[in-house]
């Protein structure tokens, strides 16, 4: 059903300041209860891709993000809507303290202090890093900063999340216990990942992106053994 649709995306594209394309005509679309994998190799375009989703950056094309189309006057309720988690959780923590980093989001929106603290609490204690709060964020190990990024992405109560690159600088067991969290929280998901263990574990489907164009989409391990995604190293 239609009103199931939370990103529709027809004939997205993107050039660079130098005029060099970055996307060139994609489709794609995410229903609610969905995890998605974005498959493709290095400057495929996929983190071009989720980055326009919520206006980070502009392109050609439309998109729809929970029925608003992406643009200028839309931006703000669209940016509640899409939660982003980058690939490097430095670029996410910079507060003096774990707590103050995830209630960051909400005090910009001018939420009372005391409001903003308290669920900033909440959605530590629900990603497992309540224990956390008052320590500066340089003090964490990899695991914990990636589940403190999601702690302040998740404090605005987004209804899509994306994650780009989420395993990077994460060991196994670490992997582990992103997985089984990410599985619990119950926003509809899309992940950039070159790692088809971490997509099979949590998406439904998979979209392969190659030189700013979708050449493929299905079934995870479908699309894994169509383009041979399996023999890739995960980074």
């Amino acid at each position: 059903m239609r009103d199931q649709l939370l990103v529709e995306a027809r004939g997205v594209r993107y050039r660079y300041e130098d005029g060099t394309p970055a996307l060139e005509g994609v489709d794609f679309e995410l229903r609610r209860n969905e995890t998605v994998a974005l498959f493709g190799p290095n400057g495929s375009g996929k983190t071009t891709f989720v980055l326009l989703l919520n206006g980070l950056l502009t392109g050609e094309g439309e998109i729809r993000v929970c029925g608003l189309r992406v643009e200028r006057k839309n931006l703000p309720v669209i940016r509640r809507k899409v939660g982003v988690v980058f690939q490097d959780p430095e670029e996410q923590l910079f507060m003096p303290t774990v707590l103050e980093d995830v209630a960051f989001g909400l005090l910009s929106q001018g939420i009372e202090r005391e409001r903003a603290l308290k669920a900033a609490t909440g959605a530590l204690e629900k990603v497992g890093m309540k224990h956390n709060s008052n320590r500066a964020p340089y003090h964490l190990s990899a695991g914990e900063k990636r589940r403190a990024t999601l702690a302040g992405v998740l404090v605005m109560k987004p209804e899509i999340l994306i994650l780009d690159e989420p395993t990077t600088f994460l060991d196994p067991p670490g992997q582990r216990d992103l997985i089984h969290l990410l599985e619990e929280l119950p926003q509809s998901k899309i992940v950039v990942t070159h790692d088809t263990c971490f997509a099979r574990a949590l998406a439904q489907r998979a979209v392969f992106f190659e030189k700013g164009r979708v050449t493929g989409a299905g079934a995870v391990e479908d699309i894994a053994r169509r383009f041979d995604w399996d023999s890739r190293p995960a980074r």
